[in-house]
């Protein structure tokens, strides 16, 4: 059974957006393994809370997500 797991920051993606991920991470294992593969694949979409995650030691925030780049 293919599977994908994306984990993405809590209430940053609509619905549509989820659906969309869970659409065409579908069709991608479907273009890779056959249509044989589209009843048995599985997608999840994780919204992780603000600040349950880190980079290099780093929590992130939606704060630090939407800052601007520093040069």
């Amino acid at each position: 059974m293919p599977f994908a797991n994306f984990k993405v920051p809590a209430d940053t993606l609509t619905e549509a957006q989820k659906e969309q991920i869970i659409t065409r991470t579908t069709e991608l294992y479907v273009e890779m393994y056959g249509e044989r593969a589209r009843a048995t694949t599985l997608v999840l979409v994780e919204e992780v809370t603000d600040g349950g995650w880190g980079i290099g030691g780093d929590v992130l925030t939606l704060a630090k997500l939407r800052a601007p780049a520093r040069e």
